[in-house]
């Protein structure tokens, strides 16, 4: 705002040609100079000065804002935002109507719990038509560990909604807005950021799912303790893509173990991750999310999902049960 042009300011035209003669064109250049000084160099009386300062400074200054106005703000921005619903009611009623607008949304579990599954039916959800309480959009599917599998997007699709998969060419249709790229590398996945804002602004992009985020950097790790600093670039974008397109973004992230002398670290933890025992036996390792301390601060809610023993049904995501 300091280099906004004076003759875009607003300010009278006669006082502006008087800027404008004197070779004083940015605010920054106006306010540098004392209003006695001004008033030499111009050659105007205080009063068109204190008037133009005064007028260049409410321009080019932001105003103050109380913090009862910023979470008036938040609020509002959140409801004009919406949820992207998982129909799953217990989740929905927890995040106040399902996977938030302009945010990252990570899924964190060990391999085979489900987490691809999920994003597959997000991903069909946000491609279905808005009267079937859908978002009528397109999705963009980084599929890293090549899992993505139309098959089961369209088997999906016929279980849960066959009032429109068992019409002629709609599961063409709705498979046919889900967009999948599938970079190998975190080199390659770089390369493909830009070509993933360009889709966002040509198409009508309503989902960004990312499969998996630790997978991108499956090699760059030291020691079991994930290079941090390599994905900060990449968790920037990422993070302005949603608050941009103001759509929602899951990511998938995988977990790994970590030991006590690794917990220890951190003198906040000393307390909390005490040695357990159990008779004589003693635990020197539990699972935590990948990606360390700087990605999960990036994220804005984070889902575990974790296999309970002992229960006899399991709800799939396709709204069936199997033992």
């Amino acid at each position: 705002m300091a280099n906004k042009l004076i003759s875009e300011i607003g300010l009278p035209k006669s006082i502006a040609n008087i800027f404008a003669a004197r070779n004083i064109n940015t605010a920054k250049e106006a306010l540098s100079l004392t209003e006695f000084e001004l008033m030499e160099l111009l050659d105007v009386g205080m009063a068109d000065v204190t008037s133009a300062v005064a007028h260049i400074s409410a321009v080019v200054s932001p105003p103050y804002q109380t913090a009862l106005f910023l979470m008036e703000q938040r609020l509002q921005n959140e409801q004009f935002a919406g949820h992207l619903p998982t129909r799953l009611k217990g989740l929905d009623d927890v995040l106040f109507g399902g996977i938030p607008f302009g945010v990252l949304t990570e899924l964190v579990g060990p391999a085979g719990i489900g987490k691809t599954q999920f994003c597959l039916k997000i991903s069909l959800l946000a491609s279905l038509p808005a009267s079937y309480g859908g978002l009528d959009g397109h999705v963009i599917y980084i599929d890293v560990e090549s899992k993505f599998s139309s098959r089961r997007i369209i088997e999906i699709g016929a279980t849960s909604f066959p009032e429109i998969f068992h019409k002629k060419g709609m599961a063409q249709e709705m498979a046919g807005r889900i967009l999948v790229l599938r970079p190998t590398s975190l080199s390659e996945f770089t390369e493909s950021l830009q070509q993933i804002k360009v889709l966002l602004l040509q198409q009508e992009v309503k989902l960004l799912v990312i499969d998996s985020m630790a997978a991108l950097i499956s090699g760059e790790y030291d020691q079991g303790a994930p290079r941090q600093h390599s994905l900060g670039w990449h968790i920037s974008f990422v993070k302005s893509l949603a608050e941009f397109s103001r759509i929602p973004v899951v990511v998938t992230n995988q977990v790994r173990s970590q030991s006590r002398d690794e917990i220890c670290q951190h003198s906040f933890q000393a307390h909390k991750n005490v040695e357990t025992q159990e008779g004589t036996e003693k635990y020197d390792s539990h699972v935590v999310a990948a990606l360390g301390i700087h990605w999960a601060h990036s994220v804005t809610i984070r889902l575990v999902l974790e296999a309970k023993s002992g229960l006899d049904d399991i709800i799939n995501f396709d709204g069936k049960k199997m033992k």
